[in-house]
């Protein structure tokens, strides 16, 4: 089985995004998925001109000559797909949706109606059927990552694919600086872990190693503190 992975985190490999996507890509090789992993900072990807062209010009193909031209076939040979962003402002970051919107040329321009909705039909060499996510917030409340599960739901279904699950992690940055506490945050990596072990073999995620990403590690007012404790030391390192 082939994964594609797309990573929209700034900070590539080393923030909470890229800890937690790694453990997830970890237990889908084990599982024996043929994992591919792009990062998209860095990377020249455009927003898209609404030009219509990857629709009429040159169908399936984007005009502009970007990144994106070697991204989007890498995608569509992928069974599995995970999108992999922090929470920015309510939802994923600009990379993302820059990212996102260039994958119109997937589809065909037609209007078809698919289960009650009108959509557009895949292109038959598209060959992803699953999408997962994998997110991260700096606040502690799930609800924060409604908005964002919402838009990836809606982008699997726009590409005629089944939604495997959301890895949710809530201050996934603060997990180093937790374990220096002793709290087990490794816990939270053996689930993410065993995540990419079901996607890969079953396509799915099972709810009850989803629930144990995101468990609450230590309570909302003693992360608070730590926080607050951590922007006061930086803020006086930066006056002094």
């Amino acid at each position: 089985m082939k994964l594609f992975a797309v990573n929209s985190s700034p900070r590539r490999d080393r923030g909470g995004t890229g800890l937690l996507l790694a453990s997830l890509l970890a237990g889908a090789r084990k599982a024996g998925a043929e994992v591919d992993l792009v990062h998209l900072h860095g990377l020249d990807i455009r927003p898209c001109q609404a030009c219509f062209k990857c629709w009429l010009a040159n169908p399936g193909r984007c005009v502009q000559e970007d990144d994106m031209a070697g991204l989007l076939p890498r995608l569509a040979a992928a069974e599995v797909v995970v999108f992999a962003t922090p929470v920015f402002v309510d939802g994923m970051n600009g990379p993302m949706k820059t990212f996102l919107d260039r994958t119109i040329p997937l589809l065909e321009p037609w209007f078809e109606e698919h289960e009650g909705h009108c959509r557009h039909p895949r292109r038959e060499w598209l060959k992803t059927r699953r999408i997962a996510l994998v997110a991260v917030s700096g606040f502690t409340e799930l609800d924060n990552f409604e908005p964002l599960v919402a838009h990836i739901r809606a982008t699997t279904r726009n590409m005629g694919c089944k939604f495997a699950g959301a890895l949710l992690r809530p201050y996934a940055s603060s997990l180093p600086d937790l374990a220096r506490h002793g709290v087990p945050v490794g816990e939270v990596f053996d689930a993410a872990q065993e995540a990419g072990r079901l996607l890969a073999e079953r396509g799915s995620i099972a709810q009850p190693v989803l629930e144990r990403v995101s468990r609450e590690l230590v309570p909302r007012s003693l992360y608070i503190k730590l926080v607050n404790g951590s922007f006061e030391g930086a803020l006086g390192r930066h006056r002094g």
